[in-house]
């Protein structure tokens, strides 16, 4: 029986997971929908918990070159005047590894630089998945088949994958939209090292450099009941009253640039695998952007399903695998999700309070949160 491992998606959780389970000497093949994989996206930042994944993995530090790294992460008002600021010095010491923020594009290419033996097989976008007598056939919109005896479903939260196993799922929707952007821009020293996410009314602007004069943002902001409400075109007028810098990135950002989606995730699911079919990244957990730990739960489920799947025969890796991983994952789901509807309140006394509340937070509390995050499972 062929035993090569098939990961549905090449995306930062696929390309991690294939990394993962060459080293542990496992033969992995990647689908891909995509006709080519082109450096683009926009920024991604790699909380203490992905790095600490990338340092097991040997490469650690390639990212850390071609990123920046972030020490401070800071809640402000509009004016940047600070609300709530988490010092991570502590956890850089703590890991031996610094939080990184990059450019997606640039950080999925040095994922395929890693790979020695996966084969990435682009232009090819799942249908649907069916049982055959030895095992499963993989069936594509190019009409190509594959047979597999393993698959991994890495394919974000519209996953054709979850689809073939679970139909029934629940994708929630946060009536908020998000807007991305890169542009160069020189931020002044203060702000080089750190990650400010500014709140308002019922919007938000979060701004990182992500290498020498390369500045990634995100803004979002709550629509009441068509999306196309809010247009990108008008992404300035959303922030007049926030500060110039937060401005003149908008400003520096060709339109035609800027990223737009509707903030959603997927509604918190007991079941990630059925019999050698398995789910990770968005596709068994996907989060809302607020805690920046999208990508790092896909990283940490890349090293422990690689773990797992060297210990035990599949079935039994996988149900290890989300014994292991499911209530983290879902605690972000959960908290993230509430940070975003805390974050966009409209009531003057309630955003007020929720300020104050910032405020008394101490960094111990801040410390004591991110602790939970950064610790890694192990099988």
């Amino acid at each position: 029986m062929d035993t090569t491992i098939n990961i549905i998606g090449a995306g930062i959780g696929g390309l991690t997971t294939a990394i993962a389970l060459e080293q542990k000497g496992f033969k992995t093949r990647i689908f891909e929908q995509a006709e080519t994989i082109k450096p683009i996206g926009s920024g991604i930042i790699l909380a203490n918990n992905a790095m600490q994944v990338y340092t097991k993995l040997g490469f650690n530090k390639i990212i850390e070159e071609k990123g920046n790294p972030i020490s401070s992460i800071n809640i402000t008002k509009p004016n940047l005047k600070p609300l709530s600021k988490a010092n991570l010095t502590f956890f850089e010491k703590k890991y031996n590894t610094k939080n990184s923020a990059i450019h997606r594009g640039t950080l999925q290419q040095i994922l395929i630089d890693q790979l020695k033996t996966s084969e990435i097989v682009l232009n090819h976008k799942l249908k649907d998945i069916t049982k055959n007598k030895n095992a499963y056939q993989l069936n594509f919109e190019n009409d190509k088949t594959y047979n597999a005896s393993i698959i991994i479903g890495a394919d974000g939260i519209n996953s054709v994958v979850r689809s073939s196993i679970f139909p029934k799922n629940s994708i929630r929707y946060a009536n908020q939209i998000c807007w991305r952007g890169v542009t160069t821009y020189n931020l002044p020293n203060t702000l080089k090292n750190e990650l400010n996410e500014a709140w308002g009314k019922n919007e938000r602007f979060g701004f990182v450099q992500i290498s020498e004069n390369k500045v990634y943002w995100y803004a979002l902001k709550s629509f009441a009941k068509h999306k196309n409400e809010l247009e990108h075109n008008n992404i300035k007028n959303y922030f007049t009253s926030y500060t110039e810098v937060i401005k003149d990135l908008i400003d520096k950002t060709p339109v035609k640039t800027i990223n737009t989606a509707e903030i959603t995730d997927l509604k918190p699911t007991s079941n990630w695998y059925k019999n050698k079919i398995c789910l990770l990244g968005d596709a068994a957990h996907a989060t809302t952007p607020n805690m920046g730990q999208g990508a790092g739960q896909a990283i940490e489920d890349a090293l422990v399903i690689a773990e797992c799947l060297s210990k035990y025969e599949t079935s039994k890796a996988f149900e290890t695998f989300q014994k292991l991983r499911l209530p983290k994952a879902h605690k972000v789901v959960k908290t993230s999700w509430t940070i975003g509807k805390l974050a966009h309140q409209s009531n003057p006394v309630i955003i007020a309070l929720r300020n104050s509340m910032l405020k008394l937070t101490h960094s111990f509390m801040n410390r004591k949160n991110y602790e939970k995050i950064f610790q890694l499972e192990t099988a």
